[in-house]
């Protein structure tokens, strides 16, 4: 069985791994179709993550088949699948108050427990949900980053009256314009990487594109921060309209906060982490099924797994969307 493992920080190999036992209890055992590369997975390659633990199977962004299902398993053999990859204990203060996001004990494939960057693996079938026959594996396979994005709009309310900027236009940024856009807002699309705003642009009808020179000075309805740089998160405070809101995706260590400014405008700051499973999954799948909700330039490329060093450079480079990774057929070198 193949699997990609990450030994140590720039240390990754495709390796032969021996067969899984089959499941038990709830548990179920996934062939991978795809899996997508993120910027947790770039972050932990290279060391970035205070809590990431090594050696560790990358990979969390997950689509496949159930082939084997335990005796308690919600979901019998044969059921396509995407993976919700933040374990949750059910039994915390935070999950008995439907916080599951935010559980005191969750563990997060990929970084600090292994993920499903492999042919098969195992794992409880509380954390995944069916997919719909009518959703391709090209759509599915976003339903995990999309979640993010559907449940950190959900705090504010986007319609065709509200004017949005999004700040960083990596592959949330661009799920947060394509959503935004749908919900009739007028979106401005800002980033310091020229290509990525062209992209952007040509992503989606009637959104402006700017550099964050360009709107010094203006202020909108609804600021989100997708970039996770000190810069854009201070820039984004000050973009947002007095009585606005700011809802903030990216992570970075620290920024400025300028107290007097927020208070003075009666700004709201919201921080949004992951997603609540399963009804923000729920949510985000009736978005992909739905054609005139046109997500899949958000996609740069599908590459096998054998290809995963060419795969990795294209998504370190920022010159690329969604990278994924295709774990069928023979991928032997």
């Amino acid at each position: 069985m193949l699997e990609l493992y990450l030994n140590n920080p720039f240390e990754m190999e495709l390796r032969e791994s021996e067969a899984l036992p089959g499941p038990t209890g709830d548990e179920v055992k996934i062939k991978l179709i795809y899996g997508g590369i993120c910027g947790t997975d770039l972050n932990v390659f290279k060391g970035g993550i205070n809590y990431a633990k090594y050696p560790v199977r990358p990979g969390h962004e997950l689509l496949g088949t159930i082939v084997e299902a335990g005796e308690d398993a919600l979901y019998p053999s044969g059921t396509r699948v995407v993976v919700q990859p933040n374990t949750f204990c059910g039994r915390c203060v935070k999950c008995k108050k439907g916080l599951t996001n935010v559980c005191q004990n969750k563990k997060s494939l990929g970084i600090n427990t292994d993920g499903g960057f492999s042919e098969e693996f195992v794992i409880s079938s509380r954390f995944v949900l069916p997919v719909p026959d009518d959703l391709t594996d090209e759509r599915a396979i976003l339903i995990e980053p999309f979640a993010v994005v559907v449940h950190a709009l959900r705090k504010v309310k986007i319609d065709k009256d509200v004017s949005v900027a999004i700040v960083g236009c990596g592959n949330e940024g661009k799920l947060a314009v394509l959503m935004a856009s749908y919900l009739g807002a007028k979106v401005t699309a800002i980033d310091i990487n020229p290509l990525k705003l062209e992209k952007v642009g040509r992503m989606v009808e009637n959104i402006r594109t700017a550099l964050p020179d360009e709107v010094a000075g203006e202020t909108f309805d609804i600021v989100v921060e997708a970039a996770g740089t000190r810069a854009s998160i201070e820039q984004g405070m000050q973009l947002v309209t007095p009585g606005g809101s700011m809802v903030m995706i990216g992570i970075t260590s620290e920024a400025h906060f300028p107290v007097a400014h927020v208070v003075r405008n009666e700004i709201t700051l919201y921080g949004s982490i992951i997603y609540n499973f399963p009804d923000d999954f729920l949510q985000t799948i009736e978005y992909l099924r739905n054609d005139n909700f046109q997500v899949d330039p958000v996609v740069s490329m599908i590459l096998p797994v054998s290809d995963y060093e060419q795969a990795f450079e294209n998504a370190f480079s920022g010159d690329y969307g969604k990278i994924i990774l295709d774990f069928r057929g023979d991928h032997s070198e």
